[in-house]
């Protein structure tokens, strides 16, 4: 099949050996005898929601053969209209991307010859779906569910756009997998809403953690000319189409790009200065989509899609992406069935949820219970001020979501009745799920969980929200041990996805299983970690700022330290880390896993001093570094460089993941990774820390053989 504007080198359908193709099934739609017939393209690849449509070559093509026959029936004036949607719950979830890594960059491959296969992906992509813009008459994208990546530019491409209330997701993912939206995205996108509301979607988005909008905050963009409810989504908006090409309803456009000259260069600056913050330069894909943003506006559709064929041919034979995919991988399949899990079936029911602590986190963490299981959550603590005020904490929350629309009036009431406080463990009495969130001593945790499990019943779970303390030292002396489980969040607790779930060596599976279906309701990815102190995470992370602050004790400078890891791109330099941890909390690991693990786990006389001087900020207001903090900081004759200093701490993780792996943390390097991905932030484009050191040869320096074997 010839297709104009085609570059490079197409792959054979061989060489997608598991393409699940996506299909363009066309059929006519009658609009009515004032309007004529439009042709509704339905993208479906067969199977049901769980296995969103994606692109591959041959799917491409069949929606590029659909569109020669509607093409021949418009010039024939047959039909008035073109439509494209998708199947149930999915419009499209972009490119076929690990069919796409295979077929491009297979082993033995040669670069030259890989990066045309790039090209050719890239430019098909282009080809297909600038004819949705080019068709003698107009074009619909009816957005009724998913629409990420090459998904969403199906819809760009796209005369006139709907979308459905209900649409779940609505993204452009690809900078957080090493990618650019390449199939038209970074032309289209700021042309129709404005430069900076495109480059939230297409720069913030992705390095705030892959995030998502749903439909109602797409339309609210400008993403979407309508909106309509999902029951009767198709059918309302087929009369929208309707009333557009009878001139019922009028759909204006702007004769240029959305937004003047100056718009565009103060967001361009400022997409530029978010992704400094987030990576320091580390990944090249955020700021090849900058680049395509900012010459959108003057660049003709010929020349802004050529240079998205040019970005995507770079990058889809990059390492970032290879790194990305693994990530992602990870994330998709992994984290849904943790290693070491027990039988699902054994999992009680939980139909109310206590938290001993009203403190922040504590709070952070009855808020979560309330949104996501919508079961009776109550807090205790000492005193009724602190219950109120952990209390009037979720009810602020709660009404902040009612404020921004994110929940009904009806719903922000039914949430606020569900949390309640008291001063006394009695109100856990009839509780399910018990977590405590208090402060990070053994002896005050076991004492709380005495007194917790002498009103509770026999099934009722009892969880540590603990980051560094033994589990099972936690549950001596307990009846019933074997209901004693960790459950460790990170902070902030709405925003980290990972729960480590903690085995101890009286744990029982029911108790297991029960708090692993509680973090998959609460929508998050939980790992089973051993009893080991601090976890993974924290472990890892320790570790790291234990090497860097070492260096500073020595007489390495604060600025020198400090910006020694940006090269990877980490979302947080270390002292701001230490900031967000707390330097008391940061020294109380430390010492903790000092007491546990010796001299790996050296204790900072400088953070002490720190922590000592009830300094709980590294950087003042205007993000300046206290002066007081950088004399406590300050002194030693032996100094290193910057590359001196990320070398210790990168081979000091490498040295402490063999002896996690070694000691059973966990079950599988991957799960390291995993951990580090959801919990620390570790970049995407980075992949999974264990690869990263093994393509660094740090594995292999520091344990004389690579992770992966």
């Amino acid at each position: 099949m010839s297709i104009p504007n085609v570059r490079g080198t197409l792959p054979a359908p061989e060489d997608f050996p598991s393409e699940v193709v996506t299909k363009a099934i066309v059929r006519d739609v009658d609009l009515g005898p004032n309007v004529g017939t439009l042709a509704l393209i339905t993208l479906d690849n067969g199977h049901d929601h769980t296995k969103p449509s994606t692109f591959g070559p041959q799917g491409l093509l069949s929606l590029h053969a659909a569109l020669d026959a509607v093409e021949a029936r418009a010039a024939a004036g047959e039909i008035a209209a073109v439509g494209v949607t998708g199947k149930p719950f999915i419009l499209a979830a972009g490119a076929d991307l690990d069919g796409a890594a295979a077929a491009i960059t297979a082993p033995g491959t040669d670069p030259a010859v890989a990066r045309e296969r790039a090209l050719g992906i890239a430019s098909l992509g282009h080809a297909v779906f600038r004819r949705l813009g080019e068709l003698p008459v107009p074009s619909f994208g009816f957005i009724n569910g998913v629409a990420l990546g090459g998904g969403l530019e199906v819809a760009l491409h796209c005369t006139y756009r709907t979308i459905s209330s209900g649409v779940p997701m609505v993204a452009f993912p690809e900078c957080f997998l090493g990618l650019v939206p390449g199939w038209g995205g970074t032309y289209l996108l700021p042309r129709l809403i404005g430069p900076s509301k495109a480059l939230r979607l297409i720069i913030e988005n992705p390095l705030a953690q892959n995030k998502m909008i749903g439909g109602r905050e797409a339309f609210g963009l400008g993403v979407a000319d309508a909106m309509f409810e999902p029951a009767d989504f198709l059918e309302e908006s087929l009369r929208w189409a309707a009333s557009v090409l009878t001139g019922a309803v009028s759909v204006p456009r702007p004769a240029g790009p959305e937004g003047t000259e100056e718009e565009w260069a103060q967001a361009v600056a400022a997409a530029r200065f978010f992704a400094d913050g987030k990576l320091h330069g580390a990944a090249p894909a955020p700021y090849r989509a900058i680049d395509l943003v900012a010459a959108a506006r003057t660049a003709s559709r010929d020349e802004a899609f050529a240079a998205e064929d040019e970005a995507l041919a770079d990058l889809l034979v990059s390492d970032e992406l290879r790194a990305g995919l693994y990530a992602f991988d990870l994330v998709q399949k992994r984290a849904r069935k943790p290693a070491g899990a027990p039988d699902r079936a054994l999992a009680r029911p939980v139909t109310k949820v206590g938290v001993v602590g009203a403190g922040l986190m504590a709070a952070q963490i009855a808020l979560l219970f309330v949104r996501r299981l919508q079961v009776p959550v109550v807090m205790t603590d000492l005193d009724q001020a602190r219950v109120d005020s952990g209390v009037g904490y979720v009810h602020a929350e709660i009404d902040k979501q009612l404020s921004r629309g994110r929940l009904s009036p009806d719903a922000a009431n039914r949430h606020k009745a569900l949390i309640s406080g008291s001063v006394s463990k009695d109100a856990f009495a009839d509780a399910d799920f018990v977590i405590e969130a208090v402060f990070e001593e053994l002896a005050v945790k076991q004492q709380v969980f005495a007194e917790v499990e002498a009103v509770v019943s026999e099934a009722c779970v009892l969880a540590t929200n603990t980051s560094s303390l033994s589990v099972t030292a936690m549950a001596k002396g307990l009846a019933h041990p074997e209901r004693v489980v960790g459950f460790h969040f990170f902070n902030p607790v709405a925003v980290l996805p990972l729960v480590e779930v903690v085995r101890g060596t009286a744990t029982d599976d029911p108790s297991l299983a029960t708090a692993l279906a509680v973090g998959k309701d609460l929508k998050k990815n939980c790992v089973v970690v051993a009893d080991r102190p601090a976890f993974v995470v924290n472990r890892l992370l320790t570790r790291f700022l234990g090497e860097i602050t070492r260096a500073v004790d020595e007489g390495t400078p604060f600025e020198v330290a400090e910006h020694a890891p940006d090269p990877l791109g980490l979302p947080m330099s270390p002292f701001l880390l230490l900031q967000l941890v707390g330097p008391r909390i940061a020294l109380h690991v430390a010492e903790t896993l000092h007491a546990a693990f010796g001299d790996r786990f050296a204790v900072s006389p400088k953070l002490r001093a720190l922590a000592e001087s009830g300094k709980s900020s590294v950087y003042q207001p205007d993000f300046s570094v206290d002066p007081e903090v950088i004399a406590l900081l300050s002194g030693g004759d032996r100094p290193s460089t910057g590359p001196e200093v990320l070398s210790r701490a990168l081979e000091g993780l490498a040295q402490e993941i063999r002896i996690m792996l070694d000691e059973g943390v966990v079950a599988a390097r991957e799960d390291i990774d995993l951990c580090m991905i959801l919990g620390a932030g570790w970049p995407f484009h980075l992949g999974g820390i264990t690869p990263y050191l093994d393509r660094a040869a740090i594995s292999a320096k520091v344990n004389g053989a690579p992770f992966a074997r």
